[in-house]
């Protein structure tokens, strides 16, 4: 899709769909520049059936006159009510009210079956140009997402349905805003936006389509493309080192396991921080042993959400390509399959660092391959902070529903930092607590530690597992099982995937503040801390 800035007049613009986002006011002027949308709308406005509310729209078809638009169609978007804000929350609130918008947009240009628009920014709205244009385009891009790759393509009806029209252009109208600042707010939209779509690619992909080789070789592609250190430790690599808890949740499979690294290198500085993203690549779970139920297992196929966020992330950094910043990410990467030599209730595993572990569950399994991969990757790139998203418990569904991301972190200001990031970019987190007296729930009697610690505070368990791997580096666990499907029903979040949390990762990088601290201890065997 073609999506590029322009200072073309709306009034000349004659493709398909022109769209205006109107403000809710309380005057009795339609709060819009073009005349003819005045005109078109004062009738409804006056009768206060459009009166530019959140999810309000209104469609014409311009007469043929040299004072209306050109464009075929005529789109008026209810933005909702827009004051200069007075706090950073009425701010993300502004923001969140754009995307909003936008995706209606496209919303309605999909169900007109359109291939061109152009939507004008909308102005006064309380937020600068750049990120109006932001906002704006990522609310478009999001919306317009779709995934067909398995549809068929003859014209016509699909099983009974219309053929989806794709839109094949966006324009944004520029007007008076600022150009420059409107340009880079488009870029940056653009960037992340473009990022959480391939996710959903990969979430959307079947549990025989996307393997953990695939995470290898997208891995590999986009280092070719940007720049960027690959690499792809394989089986034998993983036996050699010690990394039981994958190899154990990959004994049912067929498929080889893989621990795939991206680095990229903004700093040149030895004092410019690192931050390491790891993310859960499970690319099916069947549960293993501890065999989950048929009905709704083929959703098992988004369990490797965490690691397409992570990666995804990895595609806008290196695009965007920030300075005094490293960022590496670690995607461990298999199946959970069922089978004679799968992993048993019971059995003991040694993790990297030598830390053993009691397997209770063997549908626990995410936990175990990001303990492995925190351990290798503190251990190996001494980063400054950590954060680990994963699919990981159906626990933090109970809690939080499908409307927030679980956070769980022991460093306030990294905290504190991925809650601004989600608030910004409408991917809300709400933090949860650690303690000793979580961790005592996991506490085994026969190894250091078990895999799972009972059906009561089942996500905090699951953290204060990946939490003995971390030592005192600063660190956080964000648990998207919530949120990466079915997340809150928005106007740019389409069924399925949603790609949460990697705008989130953009965003914090954009904003990182963080201090370097002191790194934590060597955690191999023979040098683990002691309880």
């Amino acid at each position: 899709m073609i999506f590029e800035l322009s200072q073309k007049k709306p009034a000349f613009f004659s493709g398909d769909l022109l769209i205006y986002f109107i403000q809710e006011t309380k005057g009795k002027t339609v709060p819009c520049s073009c005349k003819a949308v005045r005109r078109a709308l004062k009738n409804a406005w006056k009768s206060g059936d459009f009166t530019g509310q959140q999810g309000q729209t209104f469609l014409f078809y311009p007469s043929v006159s040299t004072k209306s638009p050109a464009a075929y169609r005529v789109l008026a978007v209810g933005l909702g009510k827009t004051t200069e804000p007075s706090a950073i929350i009425e701010k993300n609130a502004l923001r969140e009210q754009i995307r909003l918008a936008a995706g209606t947009a496209v919303q309605q240009a999909t169900a007109c079956k359109v291939k061109s628009i152009m939507a004008v920014l909308p102005e006064k709205t309380g937020l600068a140009g750049q990120e109006v244009a932001e906002c704006l385009t990522e609310g478009l891009i999001l919306g317009c997402y779709c995934f067909d790759k398995y549809k068929g393509k003859s014209k016509g009806k699909i099983d009974g349905q219309e053929e989806q029209v794709n839109i094949e252009s966006i324009s944004l109208q520029v007007g008076t805003l600022d150009m420059q600042a409107v340009e880079k707010g488009m870029r940056q939209g653009k960037r992340a936006a473009d990022a959480a779509c391939r996710a959903r690619d990969m979430a959307n992909e079947p549990g025989n389509g996307w393997t953990p080789i695939k995470f290898a070789e997208f891995a590999q592609r986009l280092a070719r493309k940007h720049k960027l250190s690959c690499e792809v430790i394989e089986k034998d690599d993983m036996e050699a080192m010690g990394m039981g808890g994958i190899l154990g949740v990959n004994q049912g499979s067929a498929e080889p396991p893989k621990l795939v690294i991206l680095q990229y290198q903004g700093g040149k500085k030895k004092t410019d921080p690192t931050v390491m993203l790891v993310g859960k690549g499970l690319t099916f779970d069947s549960g293993g042993i501890s065999l989950k139920p048929g009905l709704g297992m083929e959703e098992m196929k988004y369990d490797m959400c965490g690691g397409a966020a992570v990666l995804s992330a990895m595609q806008a950094i290196a695009q965007e390509r920030p300075r005094g910043i490293n960022v590496v990410a670690l995607v461990p990467s298999t199946e959970n399959l069922p089978a004679s030599t799968a992993l048993k209730p019971g059995d003991i595993i040694t993790h990297y660092n030598g830390t053993t572990s009691e397997i209770i569950n063997t549908d626990a399994e995410g936990r175990l391959i990001l303990a492995d991969a925190l351990a290798y990757g503190i251990e190996k790139y001494a980063p400054d902070a950590v954060i680990d998203l994963a699919t990981l418990t159906g626990a933090v569904i109970i809690g939080l529903g499908h409307h927030r991301i679980g956070l769980m972190a022991t460093d306030d200001t990294l905290a504190e930092q991925l809650l601004a990031a989600g608030e910004r970019t409408g991917e809300p987190l709400w933090r949860l607590p650690l303690g000793p007296e979580y961790s005592k729930q996991i506490k085994s009697q026969i190894a250091d530690i078990k895999n799972t610690g009972g059906k009561s505070a089942g996500t905090i368990t699951a953290a204060a597992y990946l939490q003995e791997f971390v030592g005192d580096t600063p660190w956080a666990h964000l648990d998207i099982a919530g949120t990466a499907w079915n997340f809150t029903e928005k106007s740019y979040i389409p069924k399925g995937p949603s790609g949460i949390a990697v705008r989130t990762l953009v965003d914090l990088i954009r904003h990182w503040q963080g201090k370097k601290k002191p790194h934590t201890k060597n955690l191999r065997a023979g040098h683990r801390e002691q309880p």
